[in-house]
């Protein structure tokens, strides 16, 4: 009777209060449970859904516009309970930031209009887009875009940190300034502080990942003419003073690939 068809999915309880509603009295539930324990079915009786585990995001980009991350962070507004929505994208080769925006709420709409806006000023439209699962990353409209475009979609693993290592790492580099305001008095403050972080992050500051070039230069080519004049004042260098050198200098090289969880050796291999 525990195992009919009709009772094999419920708990021992339910089975009890079940047949007794239909006039069915067997024996007492403790007895019940006991016939269960001995057929080794005290535990979890209901047939139960699995669901598999998310497949790790490989993503790499041997190029700029190959794959993009993108992601969403909160700024401390004028109040208490008051936020501000700072939505960014980054290209993982040329860590250039195509776009960004900063709002006063999250949503699904603005987030496919964002992103949207990005790719026509780009020109190039990405191969992927990566993001993390949250809210908006996963909305239809999003998706939707992403699909009539062509673009493939890369979501990080659920309360994985690390799979869009690109996105937190600038946002670590934004928020660890030694100006970065403890809070923003309005949208407008909000913006012109960070119209001044983004200019100076794509077009001034050289980035240690990227052969010390900006990343402006990386993502519109620029970068070889600069490694061959760093060259040439290298070599004057050296040609002067070869006794400070212990072999001929060259300038940091870009990396010919970038990763988000690079594959493992043996699967580089296969």
């Amino acid at each position: 009777m525990i195992n009919s068809d009709s009772n094999a999915d419920l708990a021992i309880c339910q089975i009890y209060a079940r047949e007794l509603d239909e006039g069915n009295y067997w024996c007492s539930t403790s007895t019940m449970y006991r016939i269960a324990s001995a057929a080794g079915q005290n535990r979890e009786r209901r047939r139960l859904a699995t669901h598999p585990p998310k497949v790790k995001p490989e993503l790499l980009a041997h190029g700029p516009s190959q794959v993009w991350s993108w992601d969403i962070t909160k700024l401390r507004g004028p109040s208490k309970g008051v936020w501000f929505h700072l939505y960014v994208l980054i290209d993982i080769y040329s860590r250039y930031t195509p776009s960004w925006i900063v709002s006063s709420h999250e949503s699904a709409e603005l987030a496919e209009e964002f992103i949207a806006e990005a790719i026509e000023r780009n020109g190039v439209t990405p191969h992927t887009v990566h993001a993390d699962r949250g809210v908006s990353m996963t909305s239809g409209l999003v998706s939707e875009l992403l699909t009539f475009l062509g673009v493939v979609r890369s979501h990080s693993r659920p309360r994985v940190s690390n799979d869009n290592p690109f996105s937190e790492a600038q946002f670590k580099t934004l928020k660890y300034l030694h100006d970065f305001p403890k809070s923003f008095a309005s949208l407008d403050d909000a913006r012109t502080f960070l119209e001044g972080f983004f200019n100076e992050y794509n077009h001034i500051h050289h980035h240690s990942g990227i052969g010390w070039h900006t990343p402006a230069s990386v993502h519109f080519g620029t970068a070889e003419a600069i490694d061959e004049a760093r060259q040439i004042t290298l070599t004057d260098a050296f040609h002067a003073n070869p006794a400070r050198f212990s072999t001929r200098p060259t300038p940091p090289k870009i990396p010919h690939v970038v990763y988000i969880n690079e594959p493992a050796l043996e699967t580089q291999i296969n």
